[in-house]
């Protein structure tokens, strides 16, 4: 395995993370601004970047944008309708803009109509419905439960495989660019904020609690990029293994790193006002999209 990025995945890393950080929220009222999230969908529309993998990219450059998008908490829909359009690739074509379902609830369904979910092999379709309450501010659910379906494809064991490993890696991904959008906050605001005469970052206390975040961060970076680059080099079975594994510990790292940011905050942390729980939520839903058990792994982890 290559860890290097090349040239083309280094610009695509590089053009995501500029429109995430030009028109990602920058505050928790910014998550209301009606005028940012309309330029933010006609931006993300524009790229093309929701149909990525039926324009031929691999699971290494979906999990390059998920992991920006997650950083600076970009929220109008890439994750529902990006593993809808291979959910639609592996039966062969399909209009833009949908969604996938899970466990009756249509997934960052915001301006989507039709959702996708697979059941067991076979892929059904149906129409998306009211919106639910969410603990994520970035993404909207809707409800997904009520029929009828329609059955539109059905895919052998080995193409249901390599799309569990693609949704489980772009979740993964979410995780790791919260993790990052988390620390980056804690950081900034180390900073600035002083206590007696001096920045609190300047403190062991807290300096260590972050190069703690940091050093989650790294090794969730690396577990991603490998089950990332496994989806279109390893045999499904072996995908979803490794996607597996790096879900579990990309969840738990990136539960430490966001609680540490809301830590490192202080009084102002547990208060509405501040982004941090922002991440948290988000941390937390994405870990709940296709959750993985330890008592599904066979190494042994703890």
């Amino acid at each position: 395995m290559d860890v290097r990025l090349t040239s083309e995945q280094r610009q695509l890393r590089d053009a995501a993370a500029k429109l995430a950080d030009d028109l990602g929220p920058r505050s928790v009222q910014d998550l209301d601004d009606g005028n940012r999230i309309a330029r933010l969908e006609k931006a993300v529309d524009t790229t093309g970047w929701r149909s990525l993998r039926s324009d031929g990219a691999s699971g290494v450059e979906v999990a390059l944008v998920a992991e920006e998008f997650g950083r600076r908490l970009v929220d109008v829909p890439f994750l529902g309708p990006v593993l809808a359009d291979d959910l639609r690739e592996q039966i062969e074509g399909g209009a833009e803009r949908w969604t996938i379902a899970v466990d009756g609830r249509a997934v960052d369904s915001r301006g989507c109509e039709r959702f996708l979910m697979l059941d067991q092999l076979h892929v059904v379709a149906g129409t998306v419905g009211a919106a639910l309450p969410e603990v994520d501010l970035t993404r909207v659910d809707a409800d997904a439960g009520a029929g009828p379906f329609d059955l539109v494809g059905t895919l052998s064991a080995e193409q249901a495989q390599h799309w569990q490993a693609l949704a489980l890696v772009a979740t993964i991904a979410d995780l790791v660019g919260c993790a990052r959008g988390a620390h980056a906050l804690a950081c900034e605001y180390a900073k600035v904020r002083e206590q007696y005469g001096n920045t609190i970052g300047s403190y062991q206390a807290i300096a260590h609690l972050l190069a703690e975040g940091l050093a989650h961060i790294e090794g969730s970076i690396s577990v991603l990029r490998h089950a990332a680059w496994a989806v279109d080099e390893l045999s499904p079975a072996e995908a979803v293994r490794a996607a597996r594994i790096a879900k579990l510990y990309c969840a738990r790292a990136a539960h430490t790193v966001c609680e540490t940011a809301i830590q490192v905050h202080g009084g102002i942390g547990n208060t509405w006002e501040c982004l941090a729980h922002v991440y948290l939520r988000r941390a937390l839903t994405s870990t709940e999209l296709f959750p993985v058990s330890l008592e599904e792994m066979d190494l042994g982890l703890s």
